[in-house]
């Protein structure tokens, strides 16, 4: 029999957190699943979600309600039918991936099947929606960052990337409405997002209205984030986004996640890997999907105070998986 242990953990943050559809975050709140057998552990780690977001499921009777089946042996494939895409899976799924990969003697990405160790990658650094000033100021404060992503999505949002691009002018750009804009903002805004010298458009609208971004011409690459949760969101897809951001708390977790970023890759989308808010115990395993991926958003232990023991390695923005890691 297996043992799982779920504990939730707070993270306080550097400074607060704000995206367009959310209040202020303060901290990071986030759930660890433990699975042990026969003194083996596997570790994973999720955002609590539905803290931030109140119409999400709650996260931890989501991990709960697969405890017996957990505990009696189920397997990743068999969570996928078990449990529903999203934050508690991933954190039930990464724990299982690692608990499997110690037992048959791998690495993580042994078991993830690439050919070697992950390689440093180069993670954006994501500024919080605020004002115009504010936001100028804290990209001159990271101005020698090699790419930043902008959180908008409200008013005066081309105002912000003008500060953004005034006070970094050598720093390359993405940005994240976070479903926030209307198709008259995406159809006015891109000519001026490409002129200030964005490369990239994260989730302008929202889920459901996916269609009409065939009404868009993608001067600039547009990702979708919101609208891809797993294999079952690519149909939609096509056609209109061309790239496609692939989280774990929005796969749930590493199993899924593997599966959808070969789909993707065969579907001819560009690939890019995001991340909530979280430790490197969240980090570690979207790291290995990184080394996929044309963007990288990995950088939630910057936005903490502190990070776990052996964590991820962050110099700068360039992000090192340590000898001693705190998975995989």
């Amino acid at each position: 029999m297996r043992k799982m242990t779920v504990t939730v953990e707070k993270w306080p943050l550097k400074q607060p957190f704000v995206i367009s559809r959310m209040d202020p975050m303060l901290h990071g709140e986030v759930v660890v699943v433990e699975v042990e057998e026969n003194g083996i552990v596997g570790r994973g780690e999720c955002e609590r979600s539905d803290v931030f977001e109140p119409d999400y499921p709650n996260v931890t009777n989501g991990i709960e309600a697969a405890r017996e089946a957990v505990e009696r042996g189920a397997s990743r494939e068999d969570l996928l039918s078990l449990m529903p895409a999203g934050c508690a899976r991933n954190a039930v799924d990464c724990a299982l991936f690692e608990l499997e990969a110690k037992q048959k003697g791998h690495t993580g990405w042994q078991m993830a099947g690439f050919r070697e160790a992950p390689q440093p990658v180069t993670t954006v650094f994501t500024l919080s929606l605020d004002t115009p000033e504010n936001m100028g100021a804290m990209a001159a404060q990271n101005q020698d960052r090699p790419i930043l992503k902008l959180k908008l999505g409200r008013e005066g949002d081309i105002e912000r990337v003008a500060a953004v691009r005034a006070a970094a002018p050598n720093t390359r750009l993405v940005i994240d409405a976070n479903t926030g804009w209307s198709l008259e903002q995406l159809k006015d805004y891109l000519p001026k997002l490409a002129e200030l010298g964005v490369e990239m458009v994260e989730q302008p609208l929202p889920p459901g209205q996916d269609h009409l971004l065939e009404q868009i011409d993608p001067i600039i690459p547009i990702a979708a984030d919101e609208s891809c949760i797993d294999r079952s969101s690519l149909p939609e897809l096509v056609g209109r986004y061309q790239i496609v951001n692939i989280k774990l708390d929005k796969t749930g977790g590493m199993t899924e996640a593997l599966a959808l970023l070969e789909d993707a890759q065969a579907l001819g989308f560009d690939i890019m890997i995001g991340c909530m808010i979280g430790t490197s115990l969240a980090m570690a395993p979207a790291m290995l999907l990184a080394q996929q991926a044309r963007w990288v958003d990995i950088d939630g232990p910057l936005l903490l105070s502190k990070d776990r023991d052996n964590g991820l390695i962050y110099q700068g923005s360039q992000v090192i998986a340590p000898d001693v890691a705190v998975w995989g």
